[in-house]
């Protein structure tokens, strides 16, 4: 197994799926989180702090992160974009890929889901980039950032909550007042997080919970397998 999380800047993955992601690590399976930009554009901070931000929630996550460069507004899908993003997937052969859920306040997460969607389809044509072997993975999710939707699947996170929390807080320049400008993320965002995840976690029973939804069906082949 192997996971690949792919987000518009850094912290959009750590907000949406970071309580499974320390599952995953902490039972060996490798993670790598993919940043499409470097947020130059954000309100507070700037692009060295907010590298430095990432590397401390890669070691309290261990995941290894990969930046791919693109320009901070500008995901636009185009040719060079694609291909840069078919290669990775291509190179990395993840079993399970994650991207935001396309509806979102932030225009850049759309965009994000949108090129995400394009490089796995093309991924798996033989004849696209065809000096690298074709690949699919075997499951694609999509997890939320801003939206607070109906899930489709519920993960318990109650035993990594905490690592969440903590992983959130080494955003302190998106995250913390400081002295730059007011922005909905410095608004008590990180509790808004653990709220919403503490309302999945009501939904299946559990203290704390993130949602995901899927892009198709589960397939099973017989009844007896449904929990």
């Amino acid at each position: 197994m192997k996971v690949v999380a792919i987000g518009a800047h850094p912290d959009d993955i750590e907000i949406g799926i970071s309580g499974m992601t320390a599952q995953w690590t902490r039972a060996g399976i490798e993670v790598v989180y993919v940043d499409l930009t470097r947020a130059e554009l954000s309100s507070n901070g700037d692009v060295d702090t907010r590298q430095h931000e990432a590397a401390n929630a890669d070691r309290v996550l261990g995941v290894r992160r990969i930046n791919m460069g693109f320009p901070d507004r500008g995901i636009d899908g185009g040719p060079e974009q694609l291909e840069q993003l078919v290669r990775l997937i291509r190179t990395e052969r993840p079993t399970h890929v994650l991207y935001p859920y396309e509806v979102d306040r932030h225009p850049d997460h759309a965009a994000c889901a949108h090129l995400v969607k394009e490089a796995l389809f093309n991924s798996g044509i033989r004849k696209y980039l065809p000096e690298i072997e074709a690949f699919r993975p075997a499951s694609v999710y999509q997890y939320m950032i801003n939206a607070h939707v109906e899930p489709d699947v519920c993960i318990d996170i109650s035993d990594t909550i905490e690592q969440k929390k903590q992983a959130l807080q080494c955003y302190a320049s998106q995250f913390t007042p400081q002295d730059g400008v007011a922005t909905p993320l410095t608004d008590a965002y990180v509790e808004l997080v653990v709220a919403r995840e503490r309302h999945f976690g009501s939904l299946i029973g559990v203290s704390y919970a993130e949602g995901l939804k899927r892009i198709r069906p589960y397939a099973l082949k017989q009844a007896g397998e449904l929990s």
